[in-house]
C-alpha cells in the first residue's frame, strides 16, 4: 500500500533548469553544411564534385597568378624568367596600365581629368540611387553632367555654363506653355533651349579662355574610360527615353502610337553592330558637306537609342503587369493623365521592372566594346589593337583580357547587387 501510495506524489519543479547549449550537429557551420551541402546523398555527391573542380581550376590558376611577374619590360624577359613554368606576364599592365584606362593619346599629364570626373561620378550618383539622402543633393547631381563635360573635354568653361543656361529657359519655357498641353510645352522647352544653346556658340567662339582646360579631341579617348562615358551616358538617358516610348506606344494618339511602334520594332529588330557602322559610315551622308559631327555623339546617338527600344518594351511589361483597378483608382482621385502616371502607375511598374532594366544596362554596358569594330580604341581595342599589336607584348593574352574582364565585372556586379538591394527595399509583399 505504501508503494503505490509513494509511486502516485508527483514531483514539482520550483527553479528552471540552466540552459544549454544545442548539439554541435544542430547549431552554426556544421548544421549548414548539412542543410545546404550534405544534406541527402545527391547532395553530397554533388558537393564533393563541386569542391574536386574547384581545387582542380585552383590548382592551375594560382602559380599563375600567384607566381606572375610585375617588372619585365616585354614578353621576351618574361619567358627567360619564367622558364616554361607557365606564370602570368603581368608585366604588361604595370607597363601599359595608361594606355588600359585612358587610351593611346589622352595627354598623361590630363589624366587627372577623367579619374576626378570618375570620383564625382560616384558622389552625385548617391542621391539618385539612394532616397534617405537629402533631396537638395539632387542639384548637385544636376550640374554633373555639365561639369564632367568640361572636365574630360576640356575648353573654356563657358560653354558648358551656357549649356547649363539652356536648359534651364527650357525648363521655365515649358512650364510656361505645358498648360496649353505636353506637346506645347515640350515643343517651346526644346525652341528655347536651342535657341540658347545656339546664342552660346556665337559667345564661346569670341570668349576668351578664361577657366580653360586644355582641349581634347574626341579622337583621342579610349580605353576603359571610353566604355565608362558611353555606359553612363547611354543608361542614363535611355531610361527616360524608354519610359517615353512605353507610354507613347499605349497611347490612344494613333499617330504618337504607330510613331513609338514603328522605332521600337525597328530599332529592335536591327543588331547594334549594324547601328555603329550606320553612326560611323553612313550618317555622314545625309550631314551637310563639310560637316563635323563628333563620332562620339553619333555612337551615343545609335547606342541610346538602341537601348530605349529595349527598355520602352521592359516598362512596357510593367505597366501591361498593373490591374486595371490602379488606372481606375487614379481616376476615381480626379488626377489628369500626367498626375496618374507620375504618383500611382509608373512607380508600380517600374518597380515591376526593375530586373528587364537592370538587364538591360549590364547588357548595354558589356555591348559598348562593340565600338572597337568601327575603329574606336576602347579597353578591347586597345587590347586587340596598340598593345597585341606591338612586338613587345604580342602573345600576352590571358593577363590583359583577364583585366579586361575583372573591370566589366566589378561594374556589372555592382549594379546587380544594387538592383537587388533595391527590390528588397522596395518589396511591399512581405514575404
Amino acid at each position: 500500500m505504501s508503494d503505490t501510495h509513494s509511486e502516485s506524489i508527483s514531483f514539482v519543479r520550483e527553479s528552471f533548469l540552466p540552459e544549454v547549449p544545442p548539439p554541435a550537429a544542430e547549431a552554426g557551420p556544421v548544421k549548414w553544411l548539412r542543410a545546404n551541402l550534405f544534406s541527402g546523398a545527391v547532395n553530397s555527391v554533388m558537393t564533393l564534385l563541386a569542391l574536386a573542380l574547384l581545387i582542380y581550376i585552383l590548382w592551375g590558376f594560382l602559380p599563375w597568378l600567384l607566381g606572375g611577374n610585375w617588372t619585365a619590360s616585354n614578353i621576351r624577359e618574361c619567358r627567360e624568367i619564367f622558364q616554361g613554368s607557365g606564370a602570368g606576364c603581368f608585366a604588361v599592365l604595370t607597363e601599359r596600365w595608361n594606355q588600359l584606362l585612358f587610351g593611346f593619346s589622352y595627354p598623361p599629364s590630363e589624366y587627372w581629368r577623367p579619374t576626378l570626373s570618375l570620383l564625382l561620378l560616384a558622389v552625385v550618383i548617391a542621391p539618385v540611387l539612394f532616397s534617405h539622402l537629402p533631396r537638395w543633393l539632387l542639384i548637385v547631381t544636376a550640374l554633373y553632367p555639365f561639369t564632367a563635360y568640361w572636365l574630360i573635354w576640356g575648353g573654356t568653361i563657358f560653354t558648358p555654363v551656357m549649356a547649363l543656361a539652356g536648359v534651364i529657359a527650357g525648363y521655365f519655357a515649358y512650364r510656361r506653355a505645358v498648360e496649353r498641353g505636353f506637346a506645347v510645352g515640350l515643343l517651346a522647352g526644346l525652341v528655347v533651349a536651342l535657341f540658347v544653346w545656339w546664342l552660346g556658340g556665337l559667345a564661346a567662339a569670341s570668349e576668351p579662355d578664361s577657366l580653360a582646360l586644355e582641349r581634347v579631341p574626341s579622337r583621342d579617348m579610349g580605353g576603359f574610360m571610353l566604355n565608362m562615358i558611353l555606359g553612363v551616358v547611354c543608361v542614363s538617358l535611355s531610361l527616360p527615353i524608354g519610359i517615353l516610348l512605353a507610354l507613347g506606344r499605349q497611347s490612344s494618339l494613333p499617330i504618337v502610337k504607330w510613331i513609338c511602334v514603328v522605332f521600337i520594332e525597328f530599332i529592335r529588330g536591327v543588331p547594334l553592330i549594324t547601328l555603329l557602322f550606320v553612326a560611323n559610315v553612313v550618317l555622314a551622308y545625309f550631314l551637310p558637306p563639310g560637316t563635323n559631327f563628333d563620332l562620339i555623339l553619333r555612337v551615343i546617338i545609335m547606342i541610346t537609342m538602341f537601348a530605349s527600344a529595349y527598355i520602352a518594351e521592359v516598362i512596357r511589361g510593367g505597366l501591361a503587369a498593373l490591374p486595371r483597378g490602379q488606372y481606375e483608382a487614379a481616376d476615381s482621385l480626379g488626377l489628369d493623365y500626367a498626375q496618374a502616371m507620375r504618383l500611382i502607375i509608373l512607380p508600380q511598374a517600374l518597380k515591376i521592372s526593375i530586373p528587364g532594366i537592370v538587364n538591360v544596362a549590364v547588357g548595354l554596358f558589356k555591348d559598348t566594346t562593340l565600338v572597337s569594330i568601327i575603329s574606336m580604341f576602347d579597353l578591347v581595342g586597345m587590347i586587340r589593337g596598340p598593345i597585341l599589336a606591338s612586338t613587345d607584348w604580342n602573345g600576352v593574352y590571358w593577363e590583359l583580357f583577364g583585366f579586361a574582364a575583372l573591370l566589366f565585372f566589378v561594374v556589372c556586379y555592382g549594379i546587380s547587387q544594387y538592383s537587388q538591394w533595391l527590390e528588397r527595399k522596395l518589396a511591399t509583399d512581405h514575404r
